[in-house]
């Protein structure tokens, strides 16, 4: 039987994509205050700027291309059970071969209903524009997870982290919570290893290992661990 590793991903992985996020400029997505774009009250106020936002972001999502971190994650599946659990709202972990990947934050190339979120469409293009609308005649709204509202597969996420026999963060500032916590809902003995070049702040977590650098040279550190471990 396969042992089972759950990778949660970040903002860093796929910046090594030429994916930017918002705080790469201090707190800006192209410009833009992350309340003018990203929040529901945003939606409220103007539509079109909000759409035209996530538009430009799925254009370029959709011109980017997983990067080798993405690869080897997908890779380990040659070997191990490998769950993702990602805060990007990309599609690159898919793109690279990954079979199971859990998107807390909402997908990109995904619209759904304004009135039943259960209605979830795929878009096979990057324009979604205001008057696109449901089979119940709403409004279609980027799939995403705006700041403010629940997170609704935070609780399917605790539970498949709680069945990992190895833990993996990667490219996570462990900043953005709920999704911060699922580190510590990792059962205390197994081994975790956190990928990340910055300063993370991390406490009371047994059997850490923290490597401080990029996701790309961070997985290659990774998966040699890991063939030693299996």
């Amino acid at each position: 039987m396969k042992k089972k590793i759950v990778v949660f991903s970040g903002a860093g992985i796929s910046a090594e994509s030429g994916i930017q996020t918002f705080r790469d400029n201090g707190g800006l997505w192209e410009n833009h205050n992350i309340e003018e774009v990203a929040t529901f009250e945003a939606w409220t106020k103007n539509k079109e700027l909000v759409l035209n936002f996530y538009n430009q972001r799925r254009k370029q999502i959709m011109n980017s291309f997983p990067n080798d971190a993405h690869k080897m994650i997908a890779e380990l599946e040659k070997t191990f059970e490998v769950q993702v659990i990602t805060q990007n709202i990309d599609d690159l972990h898919e793109r690279a071969g990954s079979s199971n990947v859990l998107h807390l934050h909402g997908e990109i190339m995904k619209a759904r209903s304004t009135l039943n979120p259960q209605k979830i469409y795929p878009l096979f293009n990057w324009e979604l524009r205001v008057g696109d609308k449901c089979e119940y005649g709403s409004q279609l709204r980027p799939h995403i997870v705006w700041f403010g509202e629940a997170v609704p597969e935070m609780d399917r996420a605790c539970k498949l982290t709680e069945t990992a026999d190895f833990f993996i963060t990667i490219g996570t500032s462990l900043n953005v919570y709920p999704a911060a916590n699922l580190i510590h809902v990792a059962k205390r003995e197994i081994t975790k290893f956190l990928i990340d070049p910055g300063d993370i702040k991390v406490s009371h977590i047994n059997n850490l290992t923290v490597i401080k650098s990029k996701a790309v040279d961070g997985m290659k550190i990774i998966s040699q661990k890991l063939t030693e471990l299996n």
